[in-house]
């Protein structure tokens, strides 16, 4: 009995051990996110305060400038304003003359580099004739010269289309600073938490929140920077082509009549051959086939003749 007794005691108080463990590092974990992002939230708060001390004179003059400032962060205490950002982009679709095409296109890597900009990609394509004829570039200017490049490249040639495009990503920005400011805040508690920290087991909580927030401060600052990029520099595609020769329309008459069918009657004779040529395999396949069952037929029809005239024979002899 006594023995039956322990050994059901042990697992259970072992079970019980084991939950508690879990629990407690399950606990310990969310109390240090939580306590992470509250401190992170009050530090965000008190220096957002001191951003706040400014003026409200100062802040209309800000706005009379042009800029943006968030009604929902003001509400909260934050005051956070940012000028616009625009992606600007064009397209241009240009004829030039015959024979210009490469010399267009250098002088549309000059003009980007003249600009302060660069060649960011380019095609190049041939005409029957084997002459490189028509392509695209693409160039990357600054923003400011935006408006100024485009009327310097209208005038390589004749412009047949053209389109300009802008996208506003300044509200996206505005969010990354903020979601940014945050997760430094964070970043900050934590090392501070790191620094105190005594035990091993929450210095190894603390070091997996803190890499998840340097993970997302990285991504954050990747893609501000990418959007900086973007709207600092601005992407204009150029299409260039040169006039397609149009062969000469030959005349009637009786003469360009008959050497028109003379050509007609051999293309059509080249279609029949090589129609022929592309099943002689199956014609002399066709052809053995035939001549197998033509023989099969033909030795039956002999042994027929031969036992008919046996038969006969037989019966002439009786």
């Amino acid at each position: 009995m006594k023995k039956s007794f322990t050994a059901v005691f042990v697992p259970c108080m072992v079970l019980i051990i084991s939950f508690a463990i879990i629990f407690t590092g399950c606990a310990s974990s969310r109390a240090l996110r939580d306590q992470s992002s509250a401190m992170a939230e009050e530090s965000y708060y008190s220096e957002s305060a001191k951003m706040a001390e400014p003026a409200e004179d100062a802040y209309m003059y800000e706005n009379a400038e042009g800029e943006i400032a968030g009604d929902g962060e003001r509400s909260g205490g934050v005051t956070s304003s940012v000028s616009l950002k625009i992606i600007r982009s064009a397209y241009i679709s240009i004829q030039v003359e015959k024979g210009s095409f490469q010399d267009k296109m250098l002088e549309m890597t000059i003009i980007a580099e003249r600009n302060g900009g660069f060649v960011s990609d380019t095609e190049s394509y041939s005409n029957p004739e084997g002459n490189i004829s028509s392509g695209r570039i693409a160039i990357r200017v600054p923003s400011e010269k935006f408006n100024s490049v485009v009327e310097e490249i209208k005038k390589i040639g004749d412009v047949k289309s053209i389109g300009i495009s802008g996208q506003d990503v300044t509200q996206e920005y505005v969010d990354l600073e903020s979601r940014l400011r945050n997760y430094e805040a964070q970043e900050k508690v934590l090392l501070d938490l790191m620094a105190k920290s005594t035990d091993v087991s929450d210095s190894i909580e603390v070091q997996k929140e803190l890499s998840y927030v340097q993970g997302e401060i990285e991504v954050i600052k990747g893609r501000m920077n990418y959007l900086d990029n973007m709207v600092s520099l601005s992407t204009i595609d150029i299409n260039l082509y040169e006039p397609e020769v149009v062969a000469p329309i030959e005349g009637g008459g009786f003469i360009n009549s008959v050497k028109r069918g003379a050509e007609g009657a051999v293309k059509v004779l080249n279609g029949i051959a090589f129609f022929f040529i592309a099943i002689s395999p199956l014609l002399v396949l066709a052809g053995i086939v035939i001549l197998i069952v033509w023989g099969s037929i033909r030795g039956r029809n002999k042994r027929r003749a031969r036992k008919a005239a046996q038969s006969s024979q037989q019966s002439a002899e009786k």
